[in-house]
């Protein structure tokens, strides 16, 4: 089975990128991010006609998930438990379905702007729901396969960024931003690390100055698993050629290879 994450950077302008990409990876299943379109918007019909179900949470803001699968689509899971709100509203960031007999969620964790913005203090409350929505449904079903992937705005380390020295007063890369990974692999989930076909192991990088080309990038797209699903990985990579050309992402895929179940 092969399952990829995706931050998309809106799913209506990069459609024709999506379909391609598609057609050419032949994942199982695809968790979006940033689909920056209405759940009724969602562009289901040309996704169905390659042969994926999807299952989208979108309110038309700069957020959006979804969820594309060609080996089932069950138990689907809108929002986290006690999800907090920010300015009043539940924003659209995490769906879970179980897909071909794997648990998969994909989130789309906060930005935080600042760390002195509200932004933030509510991006560590988002991270503590989808601790307590992990511990619980981990609790329900050990040995179920479970990951939970996307865009957590997170780098886990110093060597997932390319100058850790320019990030010094700036989130992504703050303790408590790092302690809420950690406390997130507390509950039984490790980070699945995927080697870059070329170049260093980011993906993500910024549209301005050349990022890209120059190898400025970040690695914040990231794959938590439980053992049932890490026992599984027999690759795990990154597909920088999706963030080449016009009108790319300024995300690459991340792509987990499982190998059939025992």
């Amino acid at each position: 089975m092969r399952i990829a994450t995706w931050n998309i950077n809106s799913v209506t302008a990069r459609l024709d990128r999506l379909t391609e990409w598609l057609e050419s990876a032949q994942p199982d299943v695809v968790a979006l991010q940033e689909l920056k379109c209405t759940t009724e918007a969602f562009p289901a019909m040309p996704i169905q006609a390659l042969g994926y179900e999807s299952v989208a949470h979108g309110n038309g803001r700069w957020n959006g998930v979804a969820i594309l699968s060609r080996v089932g689509l069950e138990d689907v899971t809108l929002d986290l438990d006690e999800q907090p709100e920010f300015d009043g509203v539940v924003e659209t960031r995490a769906v879970g379905a179980t897909c071909g007999g794997v648990r998969v969620w994909s989130v789309y964790v906060p930005n935080g702007r600042e760390p002195d913005h509200p932004h933030y203090s509510y991006k560590l409350d988002w991270f503590g729901a989808l601790r307590n929505t992990v511990r619980r449904e981990l609790s329900s079903d050990p040995a179920l396969p479970y990951a939970v992937i996307g865009d957590y705005n997170v780098a886990p380390t110093d060597d997932d960024v390319w100058d850790i020295a320019l990030f010094a007063d700036s989130t992504h890369v703050t303790q408590p931003e790092r302690d809420a990974l950690a406390a997130l692999r507390n509950e039984g989930l490790a980070d699945v690390p995927p080697r870059a076909l070329k170049g260093e192991p980011y993906t993500f990088w910024d549209y301005r100055n050349g990022a890209f080309h120059r190898g400025w990038g970040m690695r914040i797209d990231l794959v938590y698993a439980n053992p049932a699903f890490v026992d599984r990985v027999s690759d795990a990579w990154i597909d920088r050629e999706a963030r080449k050309g016009k009108g790319a992402s300024d995300h690459a895929p991340v792509v987990v290879d499982l190998s059939d179940a025992p």
